[in-house]
């Protein structure tokens, strides 16, 4: 039960996605990227899912180390809105490369059986899996430039006392005199 529902939330925006005029094509992120426009995995010969998958594995596992570079400047920024935020997109990477580590396994089986159904639906996955943790990668990147709730570690706050305020503390009032007055004589005998 626990793959299906896997597979329902990797390809659920993938069947929605089917209903929506094609994204705009995203530049590549570097010189060895491995972005490629939208395509079938039907359309993809084998031996190219193979490598492929392979390659964004690859390229996940690059920017798990990139997140966790992006933890470790948190850390030492002692921002714990940053670093909560960059642990939360770290987390989500660990996932998704896990979850890609075991599909691009089972595509590599679904090749040598030659089943065509399983390679795709593993090499969907794994591509899939691929955008959405580069995505996290921007958002981790996002957390570390956005503004913390503290603006500087270093923030003092400088008070100004009107001269015309009497003294004392007005949370702890002085103690009230006792006197003491004796009732007048019951009897004029004593």
């Amino acid at each position: 039960m626990r793959p299906l529902l896997l597979s329902v939330l990797l390809l659920g925006p993938l069947a929605h996605a089917q209903n929506q005029p094609p994204p705009p094509q995203r530049p590549p992120a570097g010189p060895n990227s491995l972005t490629l426009p939208e395509e079938k995995a039907s359309d993809v010969p084998d031996g190219q899912k193979i490598s492929r998958s392979a390659g964004y594995v690859s390229q996940m596992r690059g920017t798990l180390k990139v997140v966790l570079g992006k933890l470790e400047e948190a850390r030492n920024t002692k921002d714990v809105v940053k670093l909560n935020c960059v642990n939360e997109k770290l987390t989500q990477v660990k996932g998704l490369l896990r979850i890609s580590e075991q599909s691009d396994v089972a595509l590599q089986e679904a090749v040598a059986k030659k089943d065509q159904t399983s390679a795709e639906h593993e090499y969907t996955k794994v591509s899939i899996a691929q955008s959405k943790v580069e995505q996290l990668r921007g958002e981790a990147e996002q957390c570390i430039g956005q503004l913390a709730f503290r603006t500087d570690e270093n923030l003092s706050v400088e008070m100004v006392v009107p001269t015309d305020l009497p003294n004392g503390d007005p949370t702890n009032p002085p103690a009230a005199f006792i006197t003491t007055i004796s009732p007048p004589p019951a009897s004029p005998i004593q």
